[in-house]
């Protein structure tokens, strides 16, 4: 499955999805601001290859796959001689294009999935639901605004920018913790187990998990 996004960026309502056994996709973005390409398998096994230009977000990527069980590959290139902001950001976007475009109708997930993780002195718990809107609730603090040359404010916006994409409700909440590094580790791992778990198939609903008979909007 492939969705090209051209500048200006595509709506979501111009990509196509064909309906197959694998539940792949393929976003390539290309702005004034980044270049991006991405292709993302749900049914993998945690195998990435990551190149963004920013170090600490190429961790913190390459543990979401693993942590996941995705296949994810992302190149991009950005103006980081301006700051990491629309890099971060742009990734989200393509990522939550692509789990939105891989999902497809949603037919026989979970749609919820949740996950509390420990890191260290840290505790993280994230909930999400797959149900086509979107809502981020965000409550994490941060003991510094720099984690070595990563601004820490970045991991909402790369949430912010993924949950709006993928049109789902993200609700992540770090009870406690001391340090930066552990903070967005155990949200990042916590996501991607709580989203392991969304897109999983219910053996029991096969159909769409919604009353409504849709997800995609």
């Amino acid at each position: 499955m492939t969705a090209r996004i051209d500048s200006p960026p595509l709506p979501l309502a111009s990509f196509q999805h064909i309906t197959t056994m694998a539940r792949t996709a393929r976003i390539e973005r290309k702005t004034s601001e980044t270049e991006i390409t991405l292709s993302l398998d749900l049914d993998g096994s945690g195998n990435s290859k990551i190149a963004t230009g920013v170090g600490f977000f190429d961790h913190m990527l390459t543990l979401l796959a693993k942590h996941g069980a995705l296949d994810l590959q992302i190149k991009a290139q950005g103006d980081l001689h301006v700051d990491q902001h629309h890099t971060v950001e742009d990734v989200g976007i393509c990522l939550g294009q692509a789990i939105k475009v891989a999902l497809g109708e949603k037919a026989g997930i979970r749609r919820y999935g949740h996950f509390t993780l420990p890191m260290e002195e840290t505790l993280a718990t994230v909930a999400i639901d797959l149900g086509g809107r979107f809502t981020l609730g965000f409550r994490a603090e941060f003991p510094a605004p720099k984690i070595g040359d990563f601004d820490a404010a970045l991991v909402e916006e790369f949430f912010q920018a993924m949950a709006g994409n993928a049109l789902a409700n993200l609700h992540i909440l770090v009870h406690y913790g001391r340090n930066g590094h552990h903070i967005a580790e155990a949200i990042f791992k916590a996501t991607a187990r709580a989203l392991r778990m969304a897109v999983e198939s219910d053996e029991r609903l096969t159909g769409i998990p919604s009353t409504k008979g849709t997800l995609t909007s």
